[in-house]
C-alpha cells in the first residue's frame, strides 16, 4: 500500500484530466466458490470498494468490471481468459490468487497485446529474464515473504526447520525463498496437495521427526485446516509453528485463538500509517464489517494503480497504460 500512498496526492491532478468518452473495460478473475472462496470474495469486495471510492471511473474514463470465478482450476481459468479477450473484449485482465492459474493465463493475455495485472500470484517462472512487458504484479513475487521469515529465523539462531507446503508453483517458490536466507538444517520438505484439507499423515510424520520448529505455507482455507489439527494434535508440545501466508486476516476469523502464538512474516498491515490505507481499512470495516485481509489491499491498490496510469496516459493503450502501471 506504501508505493501507492501518492495516489491520494495526486487525485486533484488527476480530476483535472478531461473525461473521456470511451469506457474502460476491466475482467477481473478470483476465486469466488469451494474452500478459496473466502479469499476471492475479499478482493472483489475490494475492487467494488476501490470502484465506489472512484465513482465508477478510472483515470476520467467510465468504467466497467467484469467479475469471473476460475474455481481454482487451470483449465477454467483459460476459458475465462479467452472469453473475456475475445467477447467481453476487456481492456485489462486482472486478479488471480493462484500461481498455476496466472501461468495458465499469462500467454494468452500477454499475446493478445492487453495487460495482465496479478493482484496476488508472483510466480518466479515469469519475474526476471521472463517478464514481459505486458504483464505486472501489484503484490510481490512468491519467494520475498518467506525470505523475510527465513531471515528471521536464521537471525533468531533457529538451528533445524520442518518445511511444508502445496505442490504448486507458489509452494515450491516459497520454500526456495526461505532456504535462501536461512543456512540451519532442514530436516524435511514435504509438498502436500493443492487442496488438501486433512493433515493427519503429515502430522503423524512430523511428530515423528521432531524438529525443533515447523514452518508451513498454507493460505486459506487449507490453512485454517492445517492450523486447527496441529492444535488438536497437541503439535505445539513437538515443535514451534511459524508460517507465511497462513495465519492472516482471511483465515483469523476461523481459527480465533488457534492462531495465537504464530508467528509469521507479511508485506502488509491493516495499521500501516497513511490516508490512503486508513481510508481504505475504515471503510472496508464498515461496508463490509471485518477487517481486510492482504489480498483485499493488493486488490484495492491494483484499482489505485490503473486509474493513475489511464488517467496519466490520457488513454487505455496497453502500451501507454503498462508504461506507468507502476
Amino acid at each position: 500500500m506504501k508505493k501507492f500512498a501518492c495516489a491520494g496526492a495526486l487525485l486533484a491532478a488527476l480530476t483535472a484530466t478531461p473525461v473521456l468518452a470511451d469506457t474502460v473495460k476491466i475482467g477481473y478473475m478470483t476465486t469466488l466458490s469451494g474452500g478459496a472462496g473466502i479469499t476471492g470474495t475479499q478482493m472483489k469486495q475490494a475492487v467494488e470498494l476501490a470502484m465506489e471510492h472512484k465513482a465508477g471511473k478510472l483515470g476520467g474514463m467510465d468504467a466497467d468490471v467484469i467479475f469471473v470465478d476460475d474455481q481454482r482450476k487451470p483449465d477454467v481459468a483459460k476459458q475465462l481468459a479467452n472469453r473475456l479477450l475475445k467477447r467481453d473484449r476487456v481492456d485489462i485482465v486482472a486478479g488471480v490468487i493462484w500461481s498455476n492459474l496466472l501461468m495458465a493465463i499469462h500467454k494468452p493475455v500477454t499475446r493478445s497485446g492487453k495487460l495482465l495485472i496479478s493482484s496476488n500470484a508472483g510466480p518466479s517462472t515469469i519475474a526476471g529474464k521472463n517478464c514481459h512487458k505486458n504483464f505486472f504484479s501489484l503484490s510481490w513475487q512468491n519467494d520475498q515473504t518467506p525470505e523475510a521469515m527465513g531471515k528471521h529465523m536464521q537471525d533468531a539462531g533457529i538451528k533445524s526447520v520442518y518445511l511444508m507446503a502445496p505442490n504448486y508453483q507458489a509452494g515450491k517458490d516459497m520454500l526456495t525463498g526461505f532456504k535462501r536466507y536461512y543456512s540451519g538444517e532442514v530436516v524435511a520438505e514435504v509438498y502436500t496437495k493443492l487442496g488438501q484439507t486433512d493433515f493427519q499423515a503429515e502430522l503423524s510424520a512430523l511428530r515423528a521427526a521432531q524438529p525443533e520448529t515447523t514452518m508451513v505455507f498454507q493460505p486459506g482455507g487449507m490453512g485454517i485446516n492445517f492450523v486447527k489439527q496441529w492444535k488438536q494434535a497437541g503439535m505445539d508440545s513437538v515443535s514451534k509453528l511459524y508460517s507465511v501466508f497462513t495465519v492472516d486476516a482471511v483465515t483469523l476469523p476461523a481459527l480465533q485463538d488457534s492462531g495465537l502464538g504464530i508467528l509469521g512474516t507479511q508485506t502488509w498491515s491493516a495499521d500501516i500509517d497513511n490516508p490512503v490505507n486508513k481510508k481504505f481499512v475504515a471503510d472496508y470495516k464498515a461496508k463490509y464489517g471485518s477487517y481486510p485481509s492482504f489480498y483485499a489491499a493488493q486488490a484495492y491498490d491494483t484499482i489505485l494503480a490503473i486509474d493513475y496510469a489511464i488517467g496519466k496516459a490520457g488513454s487505455k493503450d496497453a502500451d501507454k497504460v503498462g508504461g506507468l502501471i507502476l
